[in-house]
């Protein structure tokens, strides 16, 4: 169980990465005039950040309570 969790954080975060990513060279084009785009990938960082922070505190839970 802990192994899953682990691979479940580390893509967690490596999909908060990538869209990090895509925002900022996304806002270095200059291609968003609304803004709407940028909404939308902070949306997604958001959520993936939340899921990797979840994660973490279950294999907390996980890890504390085995000792």
């Amino acid at each position: 169980m802990t192994t899953l969790l682990i691979i479940l954080i580390v893509l967690a975060a490596g999909a908060t990465l990538y869209v990090l990513v895509k925002g900022v060279i996304g806002m270095a084009q200059r291609k968003d005039i609304t803004g709407q785009r940028s909404q939308e990938l902070m949306r997604k960082r958001i959520m993936f950040q939340a899921l990797a922070i979840i994660f973490v505190v279950l294999l907390l839970m996980i890890a504390g309570g085995s000792n």
